[in-house]
């Protein structure tokens, strides 16, 4: 025994007490199982014998259990319209096709009781109790009286039940939504009890910082006025006076503060400090007259400024939420301790977009420039851009030209017809401008005809061509990281990437739609975002162009041009009338921007680091910040001066550009008018 149990290895151990006790209640269970299978057959031939009876009872015409069953001459049975209507067009049994006319027909009254008994069979397997008793009813089945009080006590009971059952269900129905709905409203009252806890916290943040503000001017009023009481100060400010041509200092309020003008001479300070001439007394009053005007013209801009948050409230107020709960998830999780007390970085972030949305609200005429046939279609401006130092500027179109500006030419001398400083002629019309922001006197084009063209301003010639695309060339774009490597896109569904060193392109990305728009990443030279007419927008990483980092959705039309405001945020534009402003590094949509009309041109896009521009095809600019959804400013080209032409509506902007991170920007219009505009209060 030993040598048994030791070549063998450890068992999972059983409980044999239960098998033993349960032997007696197993053989039972078998029997019982050799019965069932015994029993099968049996109900199995009965279950045939009783669907061939109902196959009997079948018309063999419609195949349906026989109604008013009626025997032929031949001995067939038919329901009544069936076997009618068959002998209305033909004269022969279905069965047998022995002649047959309706004289031949009887009513077969052996199965017709047959029948009824089948059915009532049949509606008593499948009917409800209910059905059961109506039909017995109906019959004419016999009951008495005692037997209808009976039932009718049954059947009031049962109603009974059923209708506090429906309430109990009902009443539980009811207490879940409540339920569900008070959990809901905890929930906002939980947000809202938070947001209002974050607005608290950012009043007394708000006060205390207006409180060191106000600190600070008193201290620096106090210490004037210390400095007007200090008698050797007063010795040294005749010399200063004279020095600004006799000039009135400014005169602060204080208990027995005076307005003095200098001499050369201490005794005259005293002399004239005791009895100011006329011309003193006229030239502080033209002072206090200019310090109130400039307080009137500054109460007057706060005002208005208050107007325009009122206007943008709700945007505003969710761009503050959204910001300050970012802000504190973020403290959160980092335990943010080196910031201002009570001041959060949300509540900074925020400061920001307000100061900004609220210090413009117009986009004002600097300069207008107009060139060529004013009434002419090949006046079209389809690119305007700024060099890397915004020096220059050029503009292309179909007029199949690049002609290249000074921008200061064009700003200081309007009067003048600013003549270019450089222009180069293309074969074709063209489509898009880019500069190189590293060699300033580069710029790539992009034509009609598919041909990317690098060109020396300098020299008036061309660099580079590149002739691969298949179809129109819509963008071209230099990158902002690798000056010698620029990017392309066309209507032959390929985006191309080139190298200003080399004659053939270095990668191609074949897509399945045109492409409208391509950009380079600024902060990366292995990154460039696609806009393509499949309504999307393609994300690329340079390393694997198998298929894309990500694909952006949410325009309902052509994507028409994507620029970057900074590494991690893209505005798109699309013929759907909206801009749209993603997160490249989040993968998510931040804001969409409504307000201009884009159906079918290209309208132009232009970016900087808070607002975006856009034209329209209404002959609008319109200028939205980053952070609101509604525009901030807009401009309509021949407002300013009547326009003859009665096809003036047809007209749309088609170009527009910022001059970098400054609140000028230069726009074209279809009609080749191009104006220099500058946002103002």
């Amino acid at each position: 025994m030993g040598g048994e149990s030791s070549s063998i290895g450890a068992l999972v151990p059983t409980v044999k007490s239960e098998l033993g006790c349960n032997d007696n209640a197993a053989a039972g269970q078998r029997e019982q199982e050799q019965e069932q299978e015994q029993q099968q057959p049996e109900a199995m031939a009965v279950e045939e014998e009783v669907a061939m009876t109902d196959r009997d009872m079948l018309c063999p015409i419609c195949m349906q259990l026989i109604k008013d069953a009626f025997l032929t001459s031949c001995g067939h049975s038919f329901c009544y319209m069936c076997i009618v209507t068959h002998l209305q067009n033909k004269s022969d049994c279905p069965c047998c096709s022995h002649f047959l006319t309706p004289n031949h027909l009887y009513p077969n009254f052996l199965l017709n009781k047959l029948l009824m008994k089948a059915s009532a069979c049949q509606m008593a397997k499948t009917a409800t109790p209910a059905e059961q008793l109506h039909k017995a009813l109906q019959q004419g089945y016999e009951v008495s009286v005692k037997e209808l009080d009976s039932l009718l006590s049954l059947l009031a009971e049962k109603k009974r039940t059923l209708k506090q059952q429906e309430a109990e269900t009902n009443m539980q129905i009811m207490l879940d939504f409540l339920h569900c709905l008070r959990n809901q409203k905890l929930g906002e009252l939980n947000e809202l009890q938070t947001d209002l806890q974050y607005i608290k916290e950012d009043i007394n943040s708000v006060e205390r910082r207006r409180i060191e503000l106000y600190r600070s001017r008193d201290r620096y009023l106090t210490n004037v006025r210390m400095l007007g009481d200090d008698p050797h100060a007063k010795l040294s400010w005749p010399s200063l006076i004279e020095k600004r041509g006799g000039g009135v200092l400014p005169c602060f309020p204080g208990p027995q503060s005076q307005c003095h003008m200098g001499s050369s001479t201490s005794h005259n300070w005293k002399a004239d400090e005791k009895t100011p001439s006329g011309s003193q007394i006229i030239q502080i009053k033209d002072a206090n007259s200019d310090l109130d005007s400039q307080q009137l013209t500054q109460s007057g801009l706060v005002v208005a400024r208050k107007k325009r948050v009122h206007a943008q409230f709700n945007d505003l107020q969710d761009c503050y939420m959204q910001r300050r709960r970012s802000s504190t998830r973020q403290s959160q999780k980092k335990d943010e301790r080196d910031r201002r007390e009570g001041y959060s970085t949300g509540l900074e972030d925020f400061q920001t977009v307000l100061s900004t949305f609220t210090r413009y609200s117009r986009l004002r005429v600097v300069a207008e420039l107009r060139h060529g046939d004013l009434f002419h279609s090949a006046n079209i401006v389809s690119s305007i851009e700024f060099d890397r130092d915004d020096e220059l500027f050029a503009t292309a179109g179909v007029s199949r030209r690049i002609k290249v500006f000074e921008f200061s030419s064009v700003v200081n001398e309007p009067a003048d017809v600013p003549c270019p400083i450089a222009e180069m002629s293309t074969r074709s019309k063209l489509s898009c401008l880019s500069w190189n922001k590293y060699t300033k006197n580069h710029i790539a084009s992009s034509d009609y005809e598919g041909i990317v063209t690098v060109w020396d301003v300098t020299t008036h010639q061309s660099v580079m061509e590149y002739e691969e695309h298949e179809k129109r060339a819509w963008s071209v774009d230099f990158s902002r990281t690798e000056p010698s490597m620029l990017v392309s896109g066309s209507d032959d569904c390929k985006v191309k990437i080139w190298c200003t060193n080399q004659e053939a392109s270095v990668l191609n990305i074949d897509m399945k739609a045109n492409i409208c728009s391509v950009k380079y990443n600024p902060g990366s030279g292995i990154h460039i975002v696609v806009g393509s007419a499949d309504h999307h927008i393609h994300y690329y990483d340079l390393r694997n162009t198998s298929q894309p980092v990500h694909i952006f959705g949410g325009h309902r039309k052509a994507v028409s041009y994507v620029k970057f405001l900074s590494n991690s945020e893209l505005a798109s534009a699309s013929t759907d009338s909206t801009l749209r402003l993603w997160d490249v590094k989040e993968n998510i949509p931040l804001r969409t921007f409504k307000g201009h009309t884009n159906e079918k041109n290209f309208v132009g896009l232009a970016v900087n680091s808070e607002y975006i521009a856009c034209g329209s095809e209404t002959n609008e600019v319109f200028v939205y910040h980053k952070a609101i959804s509604k525009p901030a400013a807009w401009h309509k080209f021949g407002s300013d001066v009547q326009d003859a032409d009665e096809d003036a509506g047809s007209y749309f902007i088609s170009a527009v550009c910022w001059k970098s991170d400054s609140p000028t920007m230069l726009t074209a219009n279809s009609q080749g008018t191009i104006k220099v505009l500058l946002l103002a209060e």
